[in-house]
């Protein structure tokens, strides 16, 4: 089917690297996610980020993000179980936005259970290793065979971040803003996404190696509504070692 192929969960398994952990499933085997740890402390980030921002993104936005999904993984298990149709469809909404995956529902009613535990709360969990502290590395520009690839893609570093930033303070709203692998043509290019969408949402072979969080609790208690400044900054925490060992991962 159609959506089966938009969910590319071959695609999502590279980028999330397992940080989407299962906490439980139930006897259809439904697996709920738990809030993933991070790697460095909430303050570790400035001055690019705030420690008050960090701390207030991981244990307030994302702990939502999970408790709703979860509970509406609950609420879709029982209609499943039901065999209502309806439930499902209306449920989609909140596991969409709240898990980041658009066709989870639909899946599990199928009975494609793989397809379907493959999305989960995945924007914020990409997000979170996306970003390093300066004295580890973050900031660091690319080298190796990613380097080269946005050399040839996007004319030089500069100008993808020029472009990135470009992209991320045009987008109406909130969304993200992504640097993705097409790893059937093998090229990068910048996408955005609405709300909660997930990078697989704009194709089944883009592979998701770094992105940017624009919505304002993203920022705002520090950049106030300047957003550009926002995305200016946080090029000097940007993780560039994992985006590389997505890219060589996925092409190998």
């Amino acid at each position: 089917m159609a959506l089966r192929t938009l969910a590319s969960k071959k695609a999502l398994s590279f980028a999330l690297g397992g940080a989407a952990r299962p906490l439980a499933a139930s006897a259809r085997g439904v697996a709920t996610v738990t809030l993933p740890d991070l790697s460095y402390d909430f303050g570790a980030l400035e001055p690019a980020i705030s420690g008050e921002i960090m701390r207030l993104h991981h244990q307030k936005h994302h702990a939502t993000y999970v408790a709703n999904y979860n509970k509406a993984l609950e609420q879709l298990d029982a209609a499943v179980a039901k065999g209502d149709a309806s439930a499902v469809v209306q449920l989609q909404g909140a596991i969409k936005f709240n898990g980041g995956g658009e066709y989870r529902a639909l899946f599990i009613f199928w009975g494609d259970l793989d397809g379907a535990n493959s999305m989960g709360h995945v924007n914020h969990s990409i997000f979170w290793k996306n970003l390093k502290p300066i004295s580890e590395g973050g900031g660091e520009p690319p080298h190796g065979k990613l380097g080269w690839a946005i050399d040839e893609d996007f004319g030089s570093f500069e100008a993808l971040v020029k472009k990135m930033n470009a992209e991320g303070a045009a987008l109406q709203g909130s969304g993200w803003v992504w640097l993705a692998l097409d790893k059937e043509a093998k090229r990068l290019s910048v996408e955005t996404t609405a709300n909660q969408d997930p990078l697989v949402t704009k194709g089944a072979s883009l592979v998701p190696l770094l992105g940017i969080d624009v919505w304002e609790h993203a920022y705002y208690l520090q950049y106030k509504n300047v957003r550009p400044d926002y995305l200016n900054n946080i090029w000097k925490v940007m993780n560039w070692k994992y985006a590389g060992e997505v890219y060589e991962n996925v092409l190998a």
